[in-house]
């Protein structure tokens, strides 16, 4: 082997993630949001697997770059913190779980663009 060979090329941050360190991103992101005391309330209730499953596929077709089907828009799903019983977040709250994804994504040393695409990808799974 060469040592050209060994010589790490930069690569698109879609080549860097794969499926297991988007979900390990996700995971991280839901811990944040868990640990925050305004936040955690919403959680109470929300089916953790379905929602750490839908956000890692919403994050996955952001960072990959992929369009979404006509039935996989931002507004289709509903919000996704909080039950029948409890109010949408606030347009702060909404801020705060955006910022905790920005967090979570940054220690996988993305670009800032990527991280903002991947916040606007998820910001419609937040609004009511």
């Amino acid at each position: 082997m060469r040592t050209t060979e060994l010589v790490t090329c930069p690569r698109e941050p879609a080549d860097r993630l794969g499926p297991v360190a988007v979900r390990a991103a996700v995971h991280r992101w839901l811990r944040l949001i868990a640990a925050d005391a305004e936040l955690a309330p919403y959680l109470i209730g929300v089916d953790r697997r379905w929602l750490a499953a839908l956000l890692a596929a919403r994050l996955d077709a952001a960072l990959r770059g992929m369009r979404q089907g006509p039935d996989d828009g931002p507004g289709d799903a509903g919000p996704v913190l909080g039950g029948p019983l409890r109010s949408p977040l606030t347009g702060e709250q909404c801020w705060r779980v955006l910022d905790y994804l920005a967090a979570a994504l940054w220690s996988l040393d993305l670009p800032a663009a990527t991280v903002v695409h991947a916040q606007r990808a998820v910001a419609g799974l937040l609004r009511g």
